[in-house]
């Protein structure tokens, strides 16, 4: 009998630009004695076998990968160039010391970012000892990824004007940071088991879905589940905030995991 495989999701982190609590904030939330309430910056880790992937690499990217205890990476997708999704870059040190160059994935102007701000780890030159060096892979939205026996579908989203990258790995897609879809890219999103998405808060804001709207894309789409994820202390406690929730919907927190058969 064959034994079927299993895609884990980790929610590493899932707090907005400046995590929850916000520093020097007097939010309700910030005082808040549960764990659900504190929110590291948004990074998601899809898991299969002994494959590891990551989406993002934000300030908390170390913080992230010791609290759940991730020894081996297999590669990082980038979905934008915000410093809440990069500024952990030079965190890949171990991993780049135990397996070489890290594989990354971005469009051209993400990694030109990348490459900007992080330019000793490209150089080829005079590099500096302890820095480390990455495989880079430049994608597009139109691009199909096998990644160890899955596919993966780039997907493209709209932070407020920037477009920028969400995925779909197998039947569960990551969108962090959007605020519309093109049509032709809901295509993409058919058929999912799993839809991770933004519900930054209750009030409309000009690059992030609110709670409504993630709510509508979630009533459109039609998944099996869905996740709310970058989300801001401005949405409110999360026990409060579940109550209202649909069945097949719930704020996603710090270390969930999840997991949906292959």
């Amino acid at each position: 009998m064959s034994v079927k495989k299993q895609l884990k999701i980790t929610f590493l982190g899932t707090g907005t630009s400046t995590g929850v609590p916000m520093i020097a904030s007097k939010n309700e939330v910030r005082f808040s004695e549960d764990s659900k309430d504190k929110r590291l910056r948004s990074s998601v880790m899809f898991s299969w076998d002994e494959n590891n992937y990551i989406i993002d690499c934000g300030p908390d990217f170390r913080q992230q990968m010791l609290r759940a205890n991730v020894e081996s990476i297999k590669g990082i997708l980038f979905s934008h160039e915000h410093a809440d999704h990069i500024a952990g870059f030079d965190e890949i040190r171990p991993y780049y010391y135990r397996m070489g160059d890290v594989p990354i994935y971005s469009d051209e102007r993400v990694l030109k970012a990348l490459q900007k701000r992080y330019d000793y780890i490209f150089a080829t030159e005079n590099r500096y000892p302890s820095a480390p060096a990455v495989a880079p892979s430049v994608i597009t939205k139109d691009d199909v990824l096998l990644f160890d026996g899955v596919e993966v579908l780039p997907i493209q989203v709209m932070h407020g004007d920037l477009p920028i990258l969400g995925y779909r790995f197998g039947n569960v897609a990551y969108l962090t940071d959007v605020k519309s879809i093109p049509e032709e890219e809901k295509k993409k999103l058919q058929g999912l088991d799993v839809l991770i998405t933004t519900a930054l808060r209750r009030e409309s804001h000009k690059t992030h879905a609110n709670l409504e709207e993630a709510l509508d894309l979630v009533k459109e789409l039609n998944p099996k589940r869905a996740y709310f994820s970058h989300i801001s202390e401005l949405l409110g406690f999360h026990e409060d905030i579940q109550k209202e929730l649909p069945e097949n919907v719930a704020l996603a927190y710090d270390e969930l995991e999840v997991f949906v058969d292959m």
